[in-house]
């Protein structure tokens, strides 16, 4: 008998909330890691929800979405504080030798510390909500869900292998529509679009990981050119954000006194380390459709 689309989608559900909430207890104890691991398995759920939606009950995954994108935000401001202060790190170790002792302690107190300080805070935040009974409550409809979603049985009887893989052609359109559309933009367009087009081929990987058991390796190889594209397109945004964290930073020091040499030489590391990123792009964006 062929697999349907709705017992498909519950096996790759339940692996999703699985884990989530197996990162809970890490998240608590501040295991390294820990927030970025529940930071993705909350962000990965939201969009699987999103690409099989038409599976669901329309105001129960609305609602579910809305939930686990107010849980993704408060892990993602402490997830990128983490990322930036170990960013900010591995810069002053690599041009240490370009700086006064004492400038470098003053750019390490604004850069590193600065953002441990803002990491501890937002996980403090964190804590707060996993104790809420708003947490409590999504985390017992999560449990419901893992064998119960609310599917629409119409729908959800489908072949699993035929629907999956429209979803997989439709998510793929969308990150194609995205990148033709790349080249007719402005520079400061550019940006915000390249990050939509991350934004997308992730959400194309996460729908393929979804679909890998009922598609096969199809699916798996889809799902690993989504990657890299996502990838090449994260650290090219990583980088963009440092910059700009960085002269802003200088702004400041400049403000208090303080020596901006090195925040200079920083940020220009910063902004070739965005220009490569951003030269691998046309190649990995053209693999994704090859």
């Amino acid at each position: 008998m062929a697999t349907t689309a709705g017992s498909a989608l519950v096996t790759a559900l339940r692996d999703d909330v699985d884990r989530l909430l197996t990162a809970e207890p890490e998240v608590r104890s501040d295991a390294p890691d820990s927030v970025h691991q529940m930071r993705v398995a909350t962000r990965r759920l939201r969009s699987v929800l999103r690409s099989y939606r038409r599976l669901f009950d329309k105001k129960p995954v609305a609602a579910m979405g809305a939930e686990l994108k107010w849980l993704a935000g408060l892990l993602g401001e402490a997830r990128d504080a983490e990322v930036r202060a170990d960013r900010f790190e591995t810069l002053l170790a690599d041009h240490a030798g370009q700086t006064s002792r004492a400038d470098l302690d003053a750019v390490t107190a604004r850069l590193v510390n600065a953002e441990r300080d803002h990491y501890r805070a937002a996980h403090d935040t964190v804590l707060t909500a996993l104790d809420s009974a708003r947490y409590r409550d999504l985390r017992a409809e999560l449990a419901e869900w893992r064998t119960d979603p609310p599917l629409r049985h119409s729908r959800a009887a489908a072949h699993a292998a035929e629907f999956f893989g429209e979803v997989l052609r439709r998510d793929l359109d969308r990150v194609e529509s995205l990148v033709r559309a790349e080249p007719t933009v402005t520079a400061t367009e550019r940006i915000g679009l390249l990050h939509d087009i991350r934004k997308s081929a992730k959400r194309l990987r996460y729908s393929c990981e979804a679909a890998q058991q009922t598609v096969g390796d199809d699916a798996a190889d889809l799902g690993g050119r989504a990657k890299k594209l996502q990838t090449v397109l994260g650290d090219h945004r990583d980088a963009v954000e440092s910059h700009e964290a960085i002269l802003g930073r200088a702004a400041d020091a400049a403000t208090a006194g303080e020596h901006a040499a090195i925040y200079e030489i920083l940020a220009a590391a910063e902004d070739a380390a965005a220009g490569r990123e951003l030269s691998r792009y046309p190649a990995t964006a053209a693999a994704l459709f090859g």
